[in-house]
């Protein structure tokens, strides 16, 4: 595609709804996902004083009573994936066929992939995350109490959040972990990691949670493909491969957290998706099968002291319009590269992030205004808002 030239030195902005003011916040850094190689609920809180030491501020019999309440619901997730190998076509040809037959060719790959994930309804629905079952034509998963694993299926997943939902089918009940509130966490509060790092089924770390509203940009190393995450939780809680989709638990025995990504190049950096993140989309994704995101389509960025100079503005309030996607509602909607969004439904807009958070709350097909500038002229764009492709 070709961008408008007068800003190449600009780095433009998909609008959607995970991305914009994540991109645009400073400090984010690339982390690895806990790829393997491809091969209930009581209080239990507890009063201390300044002078306390560390084991009573835990509470010694407190955390092995979270663990067994909640272990059995933490499972181990094993996947096949198929690859793929691209046929030759030497092996077509009528020639090669003679002397070598089919049984010459070279045979598909098959490679597997582990992870962790837990229990969220005694009927079999289970929380983890969608890299861990990316790809997978085969996912198997193991109950702790059964003598086999359960032949799970995939009910709806979302690449941007790294959310996946899978279910099991049991004859009898399973345990489940309740789902607490993760806004309500602080940092500096205990937190307990429970997965399967390098297949050591159920593993318990215990740290804090040291930081939250983390912005990371997290890349896939087998797709290429970028996630872009806006709060995710901080822990010091040991995390290693295997231990994706695992719970991060509270004193309260409630999971406040998805494990998803730690820092490869330091020890005690481990990150969590807020739970509250994906009780917002769950009933979505086992209704529908993914998540349903507004989008206009043009890709934006913030207006500097030169573009404001250029373009002969006041300030460097509002976002700029550095490309519309074709057959997309603000191509429809007349947009046009160049344009400069000031306002949307009488909202005042600083920079492009401000337009993505806007976006992100409207519902699809809802109409919409956007105020532009455009050629020294200020204009009134009605948009109706579009469901943003896959």
């Amino acid at each position: 595609m070709k961008i408008f030239l007068r800003y190449k030195y600009l780095i433009a902005v998909l609008l959607g709804f995970t991305l914009g003011a994540a991109v645009v916040a400073g400090g984010i850094f690339a982390y690895n996902f806990f790829y393997p190689s491809k091969s209930a609920n009581a209080g239990v809180g507890t009063e201390t004083t300044r002078n306390s030491t560390l084991p009573a501020q835990i509470g010694p019999a407190d955390i092995p009573d979270i663990v067994d309440r909640v272990s059995n619901a933490v499972v181990f997730i094993e996947t096949t994936v198929e690859n793929r190998t691209a046929p030759n076509p030497f092996f077509d040809d009528p020639f090669f066929k003679e002397f070598f037959g089919d049984d010459f060719r070279i045979p598909d790959r098959v490679s597997r992939g582990i992870g962790s994930g837990f229990i969220i309804s005694p009927d079999g629905y289970i929380l983890t995350n969608d890299h861990v079952i990316e790809g997978a034509s085969e996912v198997n998963v193991t109950v702790k109490g059964f003598a086999k694993p359960f032949k799970a299926t995939v009910v709806g997943k979302d690449f941007e959040l790294d959310l996946a939902v899978l279910k099991i089918n049991s004859d009898s009940k399973l345990p489940s972990l309740t789902l607490g509130d993760s806004d309500k966490m602080r940092v500096g509060d205990w937190v307990i990691a429970i997965g399967n790092p390098y297949r050591l089924d159920h593993t318990v770390t215990v740290g804090v949670i040291s930081a939250k509203g983390r912005p990371l940009a997290i890349t896939d190393r087998s797709t290429g493909k970028t996630r872009v995450f806006k709060d995710l939780i901080q822990t010091d809680a040991a995390i290693n491969p295997g231990n994706s989709g695992g719970p991060l638990i509270s004193l309260n025995g409630e999971v406040i957290g998805i494990n998803t990504a730690v820092n490869a190049e330091a020890q005690g950096i481990g990150f969590a998706i807020p739970i509250n993140t994906a009780k917002e989309v769950l009933d979505e994704l086992i209704k529908s099968g993914g998540v349903t995101r507004p989008y206009i389509g043009v890709y934006l960025q913030d207006i500097t002291k030169d573009l404001a100079d250029y373009f002969q503005l006041k300030s460097t309030d509002g976002a700029l319009i550095s490309y519309v996607l074709p057959g997309s509602p603000a191509e429809k909607a007349g947009l046009q590269q160049g344009d400069i969004i000031l306002k949307v439904n009488d909202k005042p807009i600083k920079k492009s992030s401000d337009v993505s958070e806007i976006i992100s709350k409207t519902k699809v097909d809802e109409r919409i205004v956007l105020v532009i500038y455009r050629n020294g002229r200020t204009l009134y764009v009605p948009v109706k808002v579009g469901k943003k492709p896959s």
